[in-house]
């Protein structure tokens, strides 16, 4: 058996230093004198000791974790990557989550639930990228849903309407059809719905620009017609007409304008 002969508070707040028989022994947070109820006199054997030890270890990750949650909102999966990365020892992990939970510092529930408020508010995207994000961060599919009950059909209509009209800027010079379809892509890329486009289409298209429409067809025809020049006839016209469609353009514009020219 040693005895406490004194315990010294350390520089760092809430940590001390532990002496047995005159000579320094160990370091402990404040909650583990409490838990042990150490104080000079205490008498300790070798297996309180490590004992001791072993809750200053798991107390120090605690306080790690701590540090971790003052920054922002953290998931479970966030507490156990970062409890992983200082080298916790696996037994420790389980009882320092529990611990958390117990004080509500992690809420995987709540944390959904504020990521879902925070985006629908801030960014432009939706629901299906919402929930990848969530299910990256091993949130249960229940805590999920319960958010995004939260991101209704017409917010998301209001989101995606800001979205794409961003989007018909971008791509103002593409043809009208290719445009609508680099919408469309672009909204489901950011995780709306088909159905979502189809409700805010009628207002969000732009009033076709015939006059811009065909300049863009006659500078890209004659850039497509010069670059099918290897071919002849009408091999030469099933080329040249494939190039337009994938550019987006209209096939009976694409006629009309071969018919106006003397090939």
């Amino acid at each position: 058996m040693a005895k406490i002969s004194k315990i010294e508070a350390q520089k760092r707040k809430g940590r001390y230093n532990v002496y047995l028989d005159g000579k320094y022994a160990f370091p402990v947070a404040e909650s583990v004198l409490i838990q042990f109820h150490l104080m000079k006199g205490t008498e300790l054997d070798e297996k309180q000791i490590a004992a001791i030890t072993t809750a200053d270890q798991q107390a120090k990750a605690y306080s790690r974790m701590l540090d971790y949650l003052s920054y922002q909102m953290r998931t479970e999966s966030d507490i156990i990557k970062k409890l992983k990365e200082i080298d916790t020892p696996e037994e420790f992990i389980e009882p320092i989550l529990s611990k958390l939970r117990a004080q509500q510092l992690v809420d995987d529930h709540a944390y959904a639930d504020s990521y879902v408020r925070t985006v629908m508010n801030t960014e432009l995207k939706g629901p299906t990228v919402i929930r990848q994000h969530l299910r990256q961060k091993k949130i249960g599919e229940n805590d999920i849903d319960d958010a995004l009950v939260q991101f209704t059909i017409e917010d998301q209509a209001e989101v995606a309407k800001k979205l794409a009209l961003k989007l018909f800027r971008r791509y103002r010079n593409q043809p009208e059809r290719r445009r609508a379809q680099k919408v469309q892509q672009g909204l489901m890329t950011k995780g709306f719905t088909s159905n979502i486009y189809d409700m805010i289409k009628d207002e969000v298209v732009p009033q076709p620009d015939t006059e811009q429409e065909n300049e863009l067809l006659v500078k890209e025809a004659e850039k497509q017609w010069h670059r099918a020049r290897r071919y002849q006839g009408y091999e030469r016209e099933q080329h040249f007409k494939q190039a337009m469609y994938r550019k987006g353009f209209d096939l009976d514009d694409v006629q009309a304008w071969l018919d106006e020219q003397e090939l």
